[in-house]
This record gives C-alpha cells, structure tokens and sequence, in this order.
C-alpha cells in the first residue's frame, strides 16, 4: 500500500478526528469498523500535500472509491470562519479558543460511478493544505453480514505513476440497527428559511425549503419538530418581532373567533411525510417569564392586524379568552388527524424561581384544553419542578444531575451555549467525541428526549438581524460557534449538514445500539461493557477524553450483538 508519495499523503481517519489549519495528520485510523444493517456509518480521507521546488500552487488529481458498497456519499470537510470560538471560562478540553477557520460545512462531492462501479470525484489541492473528505455509507437493510472493503486511491491529473493507495474493511453484523426511541427536538426556525433565501412566507418556494429541511433533520434522528402555530415567541427582543410565521389563520367576527386550519394541516402531512413523528407547538407564552403573548395575527373588519404580542398581558382576560377559544379546536383537529401521543405544548422557555407565580397562572389557563397532551419545558431549577409548576422538565445537561438523584420520572435534557464546561455539546472549537459522546450518556441515564434550540437560527442574537449563515457561524458572536445552527442553506432551498450534525447522528446511532445489545443480553452486560471500555463510570460530566475508547467500545457492541444472534440462532 502507497499512502505518500511525491510531497502527497493519503490517509484514512476515523470520523472523530477534526484537522485544524496547520495540523499534522494523526494516525491512521487503527480501530476495527463494524456497523450494524440500516446504519449510516463513516470513515474521513485526508489527503495532505507539501509544496515542493518547482511545483505549481494548486494540483487537480482525481480520488477514487473502488467498493461493493452502494448508495454511498462524500462531502468535502469545509473550513468555516469562526469569531467566537468558545466563552474566556471554558474548560481545557477545547481544541482552540481562538478566532479562525474550522473544519464544519460538509459540502457535496459531484462525483461518477464508472462501468466497474467505482465512484470517481476530481479533488483540488492546495499547496501546504489538509484536505478533508467524509465518505459515508447509509448500510441497506438487507445488507448480507460479512466484510465490504473500500479502496481508496488518489491520481495526478497527467501523471499516472502518481498514485497513492490506501483501503480498510468494513464489517456488516447480523443484525438491524432498532429504530430510534429517543424523541429528539432541533428548533425549526421557519422564519429563517424564509429570510435567508428571500422567498415570501409560505409560498410555493418558503414550503420546498420547508420540505428539504424537514427531511433533512428526520434523516438524521430529528423526529420532533418545533410547529409555529403562531410566530415562536423565542430569542425575540423585548418589543421586537420576527418575521410571521403564523400557521393559523384567525379571524375575528361579531365578537367571536374563528379559526382556519389548514395550513396547519399542510404542515404536518408535510413533515409526516418527510419522516417526522412527533410535533412540538410552539410556546404559547414569551420566553424567560412568560411575561406577554406571543405574536399574534387576525382578520378584523379593518384587515388584518396583530392583536397580540409584548404588549398583551400573558395572564390577562382577553388572551385567557382567545385561549379558551383556540385550544379546544385545536386539539380536536390533533386528535383527528391521529395525533393523540405525539403532540406536546410548551408554556415558557426556562422559568426561573422569580416566574414561579407568572408561570404558575399561565399554565393554568392552558391546562383545562390540553388534557391527553404533555406540557414540557426546559427548566433547571429542582426546586421549581418539586413545587408542582412544571409537570414535564427538560433540565440542561449541567443541571440534571439533581433531577437524576431525584428521581424525576421521562427525563429529557438539553444543551446549548451555556453547557460549556465538562458536559457534552457541539460547539466547532469542542472535539468531535464530546457531541458523540451524548449517545452513551443518553443511553446510560435512560433519557427519553433531547432538545436543543438551534436546527437552524441564521440571525443575530434576540433576532435583532439576519446574519449569512455562511459567514457568521456564532449569530455576530453571541454565542460559542455551532450553537445557532446544524445545517447550512445551501443552493435551491436545500440544506447542507454539517460535520456536527453527522457525528451527533452517530451518537443517536450509539445509543440504539447500546439498546439492542441490552435486549439480546441484559442491561448489567452492557453497563459493564461500557465501563470496562472507558475504564470508569461514564457520567453526563466524566468520560476519557481520548475518543479511542468510544471507538472501540462501539465496536465491542456490534461484535457482542454478533456474538448473541449466533448463540441464539445455534
């Protein structure tokens, strides 16, 4: 095997591994590559070339995939410019904190599959520069057990003797990845797809992109999905709106309201349809306190005006009756379309103990016309769910731990830029094995959701803005670069994903694995696998930093569910 030659090197890396600008390539990669049936798995090539006397500043050569596997896909690893890397109290295990370039953007390979079933892509590299490709491969359902191989050779355009070669085999186990039990919420900012492409709301245009986004995210493990029955009163400035993303229509006659719901009914046969499960409403309440409404649209006689919005009284009388009107058909409808089950509502976003009397009334004006339907919010004050307020709490990742010893029954969690310290996240400047790691974690605590705020916000903080998502990658440093979005809006209302989205997937993947080993042998035998592998007991906060021992645990997984179907079927 060939893997430098001329100033050029080729190397295979695990899917963990971020090259930063200047970075000598690490290792190759070493650990055993299983996947289970029906999982979408992955390895990096990293093509590396140091100028030398006489050579031009660019070189075009062509990469090579020859493989049994079909249905597979690259992107290249994109760098992406980063303003704030992470917050000045941030623990030591950041790869930088500095402003910069890092790896992120997963931009499409154009590539062609020759007669003998090789893909072919034409790669251009720089002088002195790493170049990065992931190449996947979503494993058929119906994939035979046994190895695949993938060989991976690199040409110079116009000088054939320049090759370099490289290859690693893949493992299939006898076994289907179970679906997903996890519900796992990105919050769908509708607006922003909207006011990134320019396209008026809910035109023909506005629902494509819809669509690809929605598709996007149900691919990748996200089957909730945030529903702006009106425009989601979150990270909006006080007194400020956000574009209006109302799916209902309301109208106001002789003193009544009446409601349309049909583009309600678009939206969820859409996101059905895209392989979206479960549907989130947006808050019915404004964020941090539940101070006012959210806002509101309808037709009166003199057209159609917002009716409610920061300057409405949340707890008020005349909000309390719109509610009392709204509420009852809207679940009626829910419960039509046969959505009893997969439907929650939310009140406010984090009330703190100071909100406890504000939350308090708001909730009770909801609860009469939600029976059957959860309401859940993000809350990280024990306390305040011990006092009865908040029926279903979402505590961040740093907090839950006296939710676990509590004893607070469907725990979900949650992180975002105030998780920075010794916990999970996916900021760009954390390695890859801290966002990968939340599956074992996930699964270890038994956690029934996730959420996290930021599918796809492509504005300034409290929307003051709209930022290019391609240029601004912290919402005009506001907060710890990859916070704000997981996927890019790429050309013709199609999202791009990123580096963070893909190994977030893996840590879902992780985890449906670490369940079905569990229901082919017994819980204890995975705790202790896991332990053995990381060498300690694996906490929300703890866990060894090198990404080695995820690797390899996973693979032990795959090889002891092999291991158990085969005593099953002996």
């Amino acid at each position: 095997m060939l893997s430098r030659q001329h100033g050029l090197m080729l190397r295979l890396l695990d899917p963990l591994q971020k090259i930063l600008p200047g970075q000598a390539l690490p290792p190759e990669l070493s650990t055993p590559w299983s996947a289970l049936r029906g999982e979408r798995t992955a390895v990096q090539i990293a093509i590396d070339w140091r100028w030398q006397d006489g050579q031009p500043f660019e070189q075009e050569t062509v990469l090579s995939v020859r493989t049994t596997a079909r249905s597979l896909a690259l992107h290249d690893v994109a760098l992406v410019p980063v303003r704030l890397a992470a917050w000045p109290d941030h623990d030591e295990q950041y790869l930088t904190d500095q402003p910069g370039l890092l790896p992120d953007r997963l931009v499409p390979c154009p590539f062609q599959m020759d007669p003998d079933h090789v893909a072919i892509c034409p790669v251009r590299l720089l002088a002195n520069q790493t170049h990065v490709i992931w190449l996947e491969w979503q494993v058929p359902d119906d994939a035979p057990a046994g190895p695949v191989s993938f060989q991976i050779q690199l040409a110079v355009q116009g000088e054939a003797a320049t090759v370099l070669t490289t290859e690693k085999t893949l493992q299939v186990i006898d076994m289907n990845l179970p679906p997903q039990t996890l519900i796992h919420t990105e919050w769908f900012h509708t607006d922003c797809l909207a006011d990134y492409y320019q396209v008026p709301v809910f035109s023909q245009a506005h629902w494509q992109a819809i669509g690809a986004f929605m598709r996007m995210a149900a691919d990748h493990g996200i089957n909730m999905i945030l529903t702006p029955l009106f425009t989601p009163p979150l990270d909006t400035a006080i007194g400020g709106e956000r574009t209006t993303v109302q799916l209902i229509d309301v109208l106001r006659e002789g003193g009544e309201w009446t409601f349309d719901f049909a583009r309600l009914r678009q939206w969820i046969d859409l996101a059905r349809a895209s392989g979206i499960e479960y549907f989130e409403m947006s808050h019915l309440f404004t964020q941090w306190g539940a101070a006012a409404a959210p806002a509101i649209y309808a037709g009166l006689e003199q057209g159609r005006v917002r009716v409610f919005g920061w300057d409405t009284d949340a707890a008020g009388p005349e909000y309390a009756a719109f509610l009392a009107a709204f509420l009852p058909r809207l679940t009626e409808k829910l419960r039509q379309w046969g959505l009893s089950g997969r439907v929650f509502f939310h009140v406010s976003d984090e009330p703190q103990p100071q909100h406890l009397e504000q939350y308090r009334r708001c909730k009770s004006m909801i609860t009469p016309w939600l029976d059957g339907f959860p309401i859940i919010d993000a809350l990280s004050d024990l306390e305040l769910y011990q006092s009865g307020a908040v029926d279903h709490p979402i505590p961040a990742n740093n907090h839950i731990d006296a939710f676990l010893d509590a004893g607070v029954p469907h725990l979900w969690t949650y992180y975002c830029c105030g998780q920075t310290r010794y916990v999970s996240n996916r900021f760009m400047a954390l390695p890859s094995l801290r966002n990968r790691v939340l599956g074992v974690q996930l699964y270890l605590f038994r956690i029934e959701g996730f959420l996290h705020w930021g599918y796809n916000f492509y504005n300034r903080r409290l929307s003051r803005d709209q930022i290019n998502p391609f240029a601004v990658t912290d919402a005009d440093a506001s907060f710890p670069a990859g916070d704000p979005f997981l996927v890019y809006p790429g050309s013709e209302y199609q999202p791009e994903p990123s580096l963070r989205l893909k190994v977030l997937e893996q840590g879902l993947q992780d985890q449906r694995a670490l369940q079905c080993l569990e229901a082919l042998t017994s819980r204890r035998d995975v705790v202790d696998l896991i332990e053995r592998e990381s060498g300690q007991a694996v906490t929300f906060s703890s866990w060894p930093p090198d990404a080695g021992w995820l690797l390899r645990l996973r693979h032990q997984v795959n090889l002891a569910i092999a291991e158990a179907v085969e005593n099953g079927q002996n």
